[in-house]
């Protein structure tokens, strides 16, 4: 008997953040055809000028423009500058990464600490999501978590909790790392780069928002988590749980974990202070008080001496006016300190370091895409005339109402690109110049916009890092909002009151 032929069903899958990227570059494109070219008289410095705007000849954008773009996004032209520093400093952390990766210290070290507190489990979460979350907010930590979940899913379901509880501790301490970023080079650092603010600027403020929004979450996960060991009826994910033992061998020996080395230990440490120095150095001390000049001193005086000015170089930037070009150096001098004290060969130094870097490359690249946004809108001569729309539309708006603005618009974006270094390289360019026609400061729109990407790719099917993590503890979508929708809900009141606050001190 002939087979009929069963008609094919076409699943809609979104594009890439890449062709997303691009295709925006053709609509702005399109878009320099229409709409009236203008621009804005600018200081000494570059900023633009409120109430200066004027119209211009137009300058439409053609197929070699739209091509050339994210070449421009990336080295730059008169209007518009390279991402180049931006995207080589991703690639460097990425082989800094790679390097403490591949010692073994980070995965033993949380693999360690989880033995130790077995037994103790609300201690363990608060540690763990207290660790999770310090790891979103200084360098972006989230696909790299993948490997714990196979670990903490069998001792959290041994212990009579569900797999919704690992999840939480993972996946929400990481997401909310990237709401409250501190100095995540992926968000915080693109975005400050772009609005030409260190990333030091608003830190204070985004330490104690992750201070309470972490606090937050570990109330709301341990609550669940307790609820549920209490009575196990209560878990969202009951009728699943005697499949969920066998599929994850709840019931058998758990294998024990290596304990760190003593070089391990040591590594840990290094990877603390690298983080710690990066943070002192791009802290602006003498904006907060202008008597805090001890790192000016010392760097003068260690420059100023013949011999020691020899050895370490006469053009060090003291700690406080660090940028791109500092922390990327950092971050490869701490490479060479961790190979050394790891005693690793040469060959696997520069193997790990290279994979860290081809980890991040679509990361690096995609900055110079998105960049190319703003590439095509200057070239074209229409960035003028939108901010002069934005000025006209804002003038008078309350300061908190702009930065509440800039988040839900931020949100928004976030479903679509779920690429922090993307959005921002995307965005950050005319939001921070629509910020200063509401004199709100530049720093607040970058909270604005860390805040909404951690909580959207904690929520949007686009967020890899949401998908796989509920793939791996086989925890449904709709499951996953059932049982965040409440704490979500929260964060976002606390952000709103955040941001309200911020805008207006």
């Amino acid at each position: 008997m002939e087979k009929i032929n069963e008609p094919k069903k076409h699943h809609f899958t979104l594009p890439s953040a890449f062709t997303i990227l691009f295709f925006c570059i053709i609509v702005i494109a399109l878009l320099t055809w229409i709409i009236p070219a203008g621009t804005y008289s600018t200081d000494k410095a570059g900023n633009i000028i409120a109430g200066t705007y004027r119209e211009v000849a137009k300058n439409p954008q053609g197929i070699w423009d739209v091509f050339m773009a994210p070449i421009l996004g990336m080295i730059g032209n008169k209007q518009t500058t390279g991402a180049i520093e931006i995207s080589v400093f991703i690639l460097v952390i990425g082989g800094f990464l790679g390097v403490v990766n591949k010692t073994g210290a980070l995965n033993t070290g949380i693999q360690s600490i989880v033995t130790r507190y077995t037994g103790k489990e609300k201690r363990l979460i608060v540690i763990l999501m207290v660790i999770f979350a310090i790891g979103g907010s200084t360098y972006g930590m989230g696909e790299e978590t993948m490997a714990f979940f196979p670990l903490l899913i069998p001792i959290m379901m041994g212990v009579g909790y569900d797999a919704l509880v690992p999840v939480g501790i993972i996946l929400l301490s990481t997401r909310i790392g990237d709401l409250a970023s501190t100095v995540n080079p992926f968000s915080t650092g693109v975005a400050s780069a772009i609005v030409n603010i260190s990333p030091g600027v608003g830190l204070f403020s985004r330490i104690i928002l992750l201070i309470i929004t972490t606090t937050i979450i570990i109330l709301f996960v341990i609550h669940y988590a307790e609820t549920v060991k209490k009575d196990p009826t209560k878990s969202l994910i009951y009728d699943q749980r005697e499949k969920m033992k066998k599929e994850f061998n709840v019931d058998s020996k758990q294998t024990v974990p290596e304990k760190m080395t003593t070089r391990q230990t040591v590594v840990m440490w290094i990877f603390g202070l690298t983080f710690g120095i990066m943070i002192v150095g791009l802290v602006p001390w003498t904006s907060i008080n202008k008597n805090w000049t001890f790192f000016e001193t010392f760097t003068k005086w260690l420059t100023g001496n013949s011999i020691l000015g020899t050895i370490f170089g006469t053009d060090i930037v003291p700690l406080g006016s660090w940028y791109f070009n500092e922390i990327s150096m950092l971050f490869i001098f701490m490479s060479v300190v961790v190979m050394f004290v790891a005693k690793m060969k040469e060959s696997d130094f520069i193997d790990a370091f290279v994979k860290g870097m081809s980890d991040l490359l679509s990361v690096a690249i995609i900055v110079a895409v998105a960049r190319g946004i703003q590439v095509t809108m200057n070239s074209g001569l229409i960035t003028g005339t939108i901010l002069h729309f934005g000025e006209s539309t804002l003038t008078g708006m309350p300061k908190p109402l702009f930065a509440i603005l800039a988040f839900i618009f931020f949100c928004v974006l976030s479903i679509l690109i779920p690429s922090s270094s993307g959005l921002a390289a995307a965005t950050m360019g005319i939001m921070g110049s629509l910020a200063v026609f509401s004199h709100v400061h530049s720093s607040v729109v970058v909270s604005a916009f860390q805040a909404a990407t951690g909580i959207v790719t904690g929520l949007t099917p686009t967020s890899a890092v949401l998908m796989a993590s509920l793939a791996l503890a086989h925890v449904s979508l709709i499951t996953w909002y059932k049982w965040v929708w409440k704490p979500m809900l929260v964060l976002f009141l606390v952000v709103f009151a955040f941001l309200t606050i911020v805008s207006i001190i």
